[in-house]
C-alpha cells in the first residue's frame, strides 16, 4: 500500500507579525518524490494559507501524488488556524489546473504578461495625459482602496481580510504616495476633462526578475466604452518602456470579462491562475 505524507525539511518559521511558513518533502512510503512550501498570506491575515511551489518529481507524476500532497497541505494549514487556502498555478500547467478544480478551488484572479514592443505605441488622437495632482491622488487613492477591497469581498473574502489586503497593497506599493520611487500615477485627459487614472510601477517577484506592472487602470464612470481604457493601457506600455522594462504584467479579477478581452486584444497572455477554497 502506498502512503503519501509530508515530511518537514526545516523548523517552522514564524515572523514577528504572526506569519508562519515551512517547507516539506512529499514522501511515498518515506521515499522523497517532491516538495511543497506552505505559508500564511500576511496580506490577507493569518487566517489565509498558501500552498506554494508544489512540485512532484517527473518520474512520479500522473499517479495522484500531487492531489494527495495538496490535501495533506490543507490539513497542515487547518492546524495553523487557516480558514481558507490559496494556490497559484502556471497557466500552462494543465494537469495542475485540473487538479485544483477537482479539489474545489475556484479561480479568483489571474496574472497576465506582455512582451513590450521595441517602439512605444502611439496614443489615440485627442487623448492627453499628465501627472496626477496631490488633490487628485488623495481622492483617487481612497476610492481605489475601497474598490479593491470590495472586489475581494465579491469573491468570497471576509470583509476584514479584504480590507487588510487593500491596506497591505497600499503600504507595500505606495509607501510614499505620489513620491514613491519608481511609481507613476497619471490622469488621462480628453477635451480638458479627466477621463481616467493609471498607476504603473515595477514588481520584483524574485531577486533580479522584475517587470513593469499595471497596478490599476480606471476609466471614470460616464466615460467608459469610449476607448479610454485601451488608451491608458498604451500609456502604461510607454511608461514601462521609458523605465527600461521589457515586460509588463497586470492582475485582473475573475469575471471581469471586458477587461480580460481588452488585455488579450493588446497581446497579454495569462501566466498565473490564482484560486482559493474555504477550509471547512
Amino acid at each position: 500500500m502506498m502512503t503519501t505524507t509530508l515530511r518537514p525539511t526545516e523548523p517552522l518559521q514564524q515572523s514577528a507579525d504572526g506569519g508562519r511558513s515551512r517547507t516539506f518533502d512529499i514522501c511515498v512510503n518515506s521515499r522523497r518524490v517532491g516538495s511543497v512550501h506552505l505559508a500564511t498570506d500576511q496580506a490577507f491575515g493569518e487566517a489565509s494559507g498558501l500552498i506554494d511551489r508544489l512540485l512532484v518529481d517527473e518520474p512520479d507524476r500522473g499517479r495522484g501524488r500531487g492531489t494527495v500532497a495538496a490535501l495533506a497541505s490543507e490539513e497542515v494549514l487547518r492546524g495553523w488556524g487557516c480558514g481558507e487556502v490559496q494556490i497559484s498555478v502556471p497557466a500552462e500547467a494543465e494537469a495542475a489546473l485540473r487538479m485544483a478544480r477537482s479539489l474545489g478551488y475556484t479561480e479568483r484572479s489571474r496574472n497576465m504578461l506582455k512582451e513590450l514592443p521595441a517602439e512605444p505605441p502611439r496614443l489615440p488622437e485627442g487623448f492627453e495625459h499628465r501627472p496626477a495632482t496631490q488633490e487628485e491622488f488623495d481622492a483617487w487613492s481612497a476610492k481605489s482602496r475601497a474598490a479593491f477591497a470590495q472586489s475581494w469581498i465579491d469573491r468570497g473574502v471576509p470583509e476584514e481580510q479584504a480590507l487588510a489586503k487593500a491596506e497591505d497593497s497600499n503600504r507595500r506599493f505606495l509607501p510614499q504616495g505620489l513620491a514613491t520611487p519608481g511609481v507613476t500615477i497619471s490622469v488621462g485627459v480628453r477635451d480638458g476633462q479627466v477621463v481616467g487614472y493609471l498607476w504603473v510601477g515595477r514588481l520584483e517577484r524574485e531577486p533580479g526578475k522584475a517587470t513593469g506592472f499595471v497596478f490599476e487602470v480606471e476609466v471614470v464612470e460616464g466615460e467608459r466604452g469610449k476607448g479610454y481604457g485601451r488608451a491608458l493601457m498604451l500609456l502604461a506600455e510607454q511608461n514601462a518602456l521609458e523605465a527600461g522594462e521589457r515586460l509588463i504584467e497586470l492582475h485582473v479579477f475573475a469575471g471581469n470579462t471586458p477587461a480580460i478581452r481588452l488585455y488579450e486584444s493588446l497581446g497579454y497572455r495569462t501566466v498565473l491562475v490564482n484560486s482559493a477554497k474555504p477550509l471547512l
